[in-house]
């Protein structure tokens, strides 16, 4: 196994800075910020950035999202998700992204582990249920996305992420 962070903190900056690339390479046009937002809770950074209003449940939610992608086109603004582990990935780490993903519906969400993709490797690509990765309304089904977080490259390690992107 190749090196680790002591503290899961440190994958939070580089992660802002791959996943800002990442969303303006996605969203041509559109104003993209991305933040560190592990400290507070989603609704306050919401508040901040102006949006609140667009995600009204989130007020009093204990939502702390490890980096915040926020995505503005004209008007209107989405938002995006990268929770950040420095463990190997389980059951108990997709669920609780599922769950602020259910409740948020962002446009993008990440699922990123500095040492990899743990049990979920199994039940992803093994069994291939990749369907637990699904959220969104009715409307339009996103799918959350895993993957491993190479430390040297300051990026994903695109040969490991579920499902392609």
């Amino acid at each position: 196994m190749g090196r680790n962070v002591k503290l899961e903190i440190e994958l939070y900056e580089p992660m802002c800075s791959w996943f800002k690339e990442y969303l303006e390479e996605k969203y041509k046009g559109a104003i993209v910020e991305t933040i560190d937002s592990h400290a507070r809770t989603l609704d306050v950074y919401l508040e901040e950035a102006g949006i609140i209003e667009e995600y009204p449940q989130t007020v009093g939610l204990d939502i702390q999202i490890d980096v915040l992608g926020i995505i503005r086109k004209g008007r209107t603004a989405e938002i995006a998700f990268i929770e950040a582990k420095k463990n190997q990935l389980n059951l108990h780490d997709l669920g609780q992204l599922w769950a602020y993903c259910k409740l948020c519906n962002p446009s993008e969400a990440f699922l990123l582990s500095s040492v990899g993709t743990g049990n979920l490797n199994k039940i992803l690509n093994n069994l291939n249920r990749t369907d637990l990765l699904d959220f969104g309304d009715n409307k339009k089904i996103r799918k959350m996305q895993v993957a491993k977080w190479d430390i040297g490259k300051r990026s994903i390690d695109y040969k490991t992420i579920v499902p392609l992107i």
